[in-house]
């Protein structure tokens, strides 16, 4: 997906394509370098580099004949990148990378829909997702029947196969970060957060993590700040009715990336949507982009537009000519 967000938006506005994909996940890239010469394009306009990026990453960030790059991943990485592009020829970059979005739970909401939803925001594609909900915001009167539900639900679903239609929940991309994660819920336990579901890799082969919820989170624990980037829900409370305080909690966070809010009043969902500090902000769903909207984060979760017509900007030069006859 971010593959074509893209290329799409580069070679639309006209310019050849130099695509390095993550070093874990190269196939889909070369799939579609093969799909790409089928469909006609010519010799030299998509090009792939696989490798690391370490190597081939650094290498096309200073490239003198480079003149826009665009990446999503990691903000340290991303920092590395930009001082890089600056450094070398002071190329035009933007940079989609982490974050840890808030989504709000008000107690006048559809509970149903806000448990299906929530529980789609954090374990979506097994949290391997920039826009996961990293943290859940419950309004106290409804906290425990929310929290009660989605253990229920999460019991019930079905780890196995990705390629099975029916599997709800896959293996996380590779070992290393398998490993980061279960690091990642000991710390939560360390510092005090209920471990109420998972928290373990499953007994079977392959990398598989065990869905998992936290609760009774405090702001400032590990787990409440840092994203994890796996299935792992991390639930706080906030007392009735206190909007902007809830408001404050879920901008406390050096990302921007996106954030959430379900409540049936259309007002308050408004009001929260232009105070949380989020490039996209979801109201009664989540996770539901379209390509006409412009995409993107605020503060360490980067800058830069992908799709609608901003994307296509990002990869434009704008120039004036006056002519005087």
């Amino acid at each position: 997906m971010m593959l074509a967000w893209k290329s799409a938006a580069c070679l639309a506005a006209g310019n050849t394509l130099v695509l390095k994909p993550a070093q874990v996940t190269p196939l889909t890239a070369l799939k579609f370098g093969e799909l790409s010469v089928k469909a006609g394009f010519p010799k030299g306009v998509i090009n792939i580099l696989p490798g690391s990026g370490g190597l081939v990453g650094q290498r096309l960030s200073e490239h003198p004949d480079i003149r826009k790059l665009g990446f999503t991943g990691s903000t340290p990485i991303g920092k590395h990148i930009m001082k890089s592009c600056a450094v070398s020829n002071l190329k035009k970059v933007s940079l989609e990378l982490g974050g840890k979005s808030p989504l709000i739970i008000f107690n006048d909401c559809e509970l149903d829909k806000a448990v299906r939803m929530g529980m789609g925001a954090v374990f979506f594609n097994k949290g391997e997702n920039c826009i996961a909900a990293g943290r859940l915001f419950v309004e106290e009167s409804i906290h425990d029947e929310f929290v009660k539900r989605v253990v229920e639900e999460t019991q019930k679903m079905k780890i196995g196969d990705p390629l099975d239609r029916t599997t709800d929940h896959g293996p996380q991309n590779h070992k290393a970060h398998l490993e980061k994660l279960l690091e990642y819920c000991q710390t939560g336990v360390k510092e005090g957060a209920i471990l109420l579901y998972g928290g373990r890799q499953v007994c079977r082969p392959g990398f598989f993590m065990e869905p998992t919820i936290f609760t009774n989170v405090e702001d400032d624990m590990h787990i409440a700040h840092e994203e994890s980037f796996g299935p792992v829900m991390i639930i706080s409370k906030f007392k009735d009715g206190d909007v902007d305080g809830v408001l404050e909690r879920a901008n406390r966070t050096e990302y921007g990336l996106a954030s959430g809010v379900f409540t049936k009043d259309i007002s308050k969902a408004l009001y929260v949507s232009d105070k949380l500090e989020a490039g996209t902000v979801f109201i009664n769903t989540y996770n539901k982009t379209d390509v006409a909207a412009p995409f993107g984060g605020f503060k360490q979760s980067g800058f830069g537009k992908d799709l609608g017509e901003e994307a296509l900007n990002e990869y434009l030069r704008t120039k004036a000519v006056t002519v005087e006859y």
